[in-house]
């Protein structure tokens, strides 16, 4: 079965990455609040998003292979540049906040398993991810990506060590009970904005632009391109299926660790992994702070270059990860600004945990412009050719654009103190 990972992982294209860097440790620390927060209650969100989260980052993929540009690119040549400027200026912030978030929460656990300074361990893993990046070639860091997903199996692992009552998770999926709280409104905000988080759109829209200029294939005959959305289809299936299971996983293991414990409040994914220490074992708590390191090495990389990739896109530069930094230059800029930037407001008095709920929740609501921008793209004959999303996949991304904006709706509602 080992003998066969090479061979899968050449198979594994940028869906599973893109679906592997979204249970990034700052997604982890979401999952793990809402679970503490509301126990079982908000397991159904999982399965409510899948459909949603599979269409529109098939939709994102398709134009990237397409076109062969990504999302940036052709939103410049599609909207109105104000539109595209704003959007693009609120997704460097709720990256550059999830990098910090990220960093920190890989540092508080490496400290928890070896000791040592939290500072100068955020540092080293702030310079790691800079020099993968600009020094190792794609051809290279995409295999490394590929193998780190591999890690989120630990969430998994760890939720079989302890007592699951299956019975009341499932009568829970079934019949959700819904609460009339701006605190559970903005956690669904939340945890949407964290699983359709719109620095995917950006990423594997690029990759799919990445992977055929490794592939040196630039003109395609529509024989060709039709190949290549089988393969696009496959791999946002997997990939989103992938993304969400580990999500469930991780939510669960907050609600019958902590939840059960009394513990209804987790700030980051480290205090997460030191809680669930005395009350699942010390296997439970490796397995969790080994998955917060790897996921962030992972994670970490993507949230940077699809800052990069969305700016340089938006500004017309020469961009791409397969490039030598002399030949972009502004776009690896980018990425180690944002990465620096991230790293450092771990040594400022922003609590980088409640940034990241207020990022998550900036996510949500940005993704709802920039979900309807996509859609009109993947619908639009004069940028897909022959090749428009299908009747099921432009249903259900549409789909996605209401059920988000009904959340964002909802808890501007609550927080504004209306009522019906």
């Amino acid at each position: 079965m080992f003998k066969r990972f090479p061979s899968f992982l050449r198979h594994v294209g940028p869906g599973v990455v893109t679906g592997a860097a979204d249970d990034d440790p700052s997604g982890i620390a979401t999952y793990t609040q809402a679970g503490a927060q509301f126990g079982t209650g908000l397991l159904w969100t999982v399965f409510l998003s899948l459909p949603f989260m599979i269409a529109i980052q098939l939709v994102s993929a398709r134009i990237g292979r397409v076109t062969g540009k990504g999302v940036a690119a052709n939103l410049r040549e599609h909207t109105p540049r104000p539109f595209l400027m704003s959007m693009v200026l609120l997704l460097v912030i709720a990256n550059t906040i999830n990098i910090a978030a990220d960093i920190a929460a890989m540092a508080e656990a490496l400290q928890l398993v070896v000791g040592g300074s939290r500072h100068y361990l955020a540092m080293m893993f702030g310079a790691v991810t800079v020099l993968l990046q600009v020094f190792v070639p794609y051809r290279k860091l995409a295999p490394i990506l590929k193998w780190l997903t591999l890690f989120l199996f630990a969430y998994v692992i760890a939720v079989f060590l302890v007592q699951v009552p299956w019975t009341r998770v499932l009568y829970d999926l079934v019949i959700p009970k819904l609460q009339w709280t701006s605190a559970y409104w903005m956690m669904i905000v939340a945890l949407l904005g964290t699983t359709i988080s719109p620095y995917l759109f950006f990423w594997q829209a690029s990759q799919e632009v990445e992977e055929l200029r490794l592939k040196g294939r630039g003109h395609r005959t529509e024989t060709q391109v039709r190949h290549d959305l089988r393969r696009v289809k496959r791999d946002t299936y997997l990939g989103m299926f992938f993304s969400n299971s580990i999500a469930f996983f991780v939510m669960l293991l907050g609600a019958v660790v902590l939840y059960t414990a009394g513990i209804h409040d987790v700030t980051s994914a480290a205090q997460a992994a030191q809680a669930l220490r005395p009350l699942a074992g010390d296997f439970a708590f490796a397995l969790f702070a080994g998955g917060i390191i790897a996921t962030g090495m992972l994670a970490v990389p993507v949230l940077a270059s699809s800052a990069a990739y969305a700016v340089a896109e938006a500004f017309g530069w020469p961009e791409g990860l397969a490039r030598q930094w002399y030949e972009a230059k502004r776009f690896y800029a980018i990425i180690i600004l944002a990465t620096l930037v991230g790293t450092g407001l771990g040594f400022t008095a922003i609590d980088p945990m409640k940034a990241l709920y207020w990022s998550a929740v900036i996510n949500g609501v940005v993704a709802v412009p920039i979900m309807a921008g996509m859609m009109l793209l993947a619908g639009n004959k004069a940028v897909m050719g022959p090749f428009t999303s299908g009747f099921k996949t432009t249903w259900f991304g549409w789909g996605g654009v209401v059920v988000m904006g009904f959340a964002v709706l909802m808890m501007f509602w609550d927080l504004l103190g209306l009522s019906f």
